[in-house]
């Protein structure tokens, strides 16, 4: 697969298959992303992997406080920014119900939407969980450093064979996930992500369509198109 295979199929997966995924793969997958780019090479990432026992243990923790709503969430960061607006705010909502619709569960049924985003906190099945995590005293640039090793890993990990789903919707929940991964009290949760092998269902073929590229880049000193 090259890279441009790798980034067309690429998409946050949310249903995968029970296969486990072998432990060379993840460390082949890992090795090559040191080689992700970071501001100074300050390499800021750091990161849990997690599998069998002590993935289900996390997920029991979740289920125990998912009843309480946002009373039990306790993230580190805004997920999203206060005040995100216009078509930023309209892409979050237009994906979601995007979502929905391939689940078929309308908009009035709450309870079943519930259920469904109960899912993230199960890591929509997949074998393999890997939990994000930085120093606090870390800036945007170096956030930015983090996107793009996690980048790399989701691309390499297509090309294996293999796909993800990055979850920022774990850090509502970074008092569980402390309590069972041992990070550095100096250091800030930042997302999870699932890895495993997809299934061929209707959430994990939905189109997620993207702004054009004049929506987002400007052209200066070239000629006309």
């Amino acid at each position: 697969m090259n890279v441009s295979e790798a980034v067309v199929t690429r998409r946050s997966v949310r249903a995968f298959t029970d296969q486990p995924v072998d432990r060379t793969v993840l460390q082949r997958v890992l090795d090559k992303a040191q080689r992700s780019p970071s501001g100074g090479n300050t390499q800021p990432w750091h990161a849990a992997m997690l599998t069998g026992e002590p993935m289900q243990r996390l997920f029991s923790d979740v289920a125990e406080v998912l009843p309480q709503g946002r009373e039990a969430h306790s993230p580190e960061y805004d997920i999203y920014p206060k005040g995100l607006d216009g078509a930023y705010e309209q892409r979050r909502r237009s994906v979601g119900e995007a979502l929905y619709s391939a689940l078929e569960i309308p908009r009035e049924n709450k309870m079943a939407r519930m259920m469904w985003f109960a899912e993230n906190f199960r890591a929509f099945g997949a074998p393999v969980m890997m939990l994000i995590h930085t120093p606090k005293y870390m800036g945007p640039p170096q956030w930015s450093d983090i996107g793009m090793w996690l980048q790399t890993i989701m691309l390499l990990l297509r090309e294996e064979g293999l796909d993800s789903c990055a979850q920022e919707a774990w850090a509502m929940y970074s008092k569980q996930i402390r309590k069972v991964v041992e990070i550095p009290e100096d250091h800030i949760f930042f997302c999870g992500m699932a890895i495993g092998y997809r299934k061929e269902v209707p959430v994990n073929a939905f189109d997620v369509p993207r702004a054009g590229l004049d929506e987002a880049v400007r052209w200066e000193g070239f000629d006309a198109a």
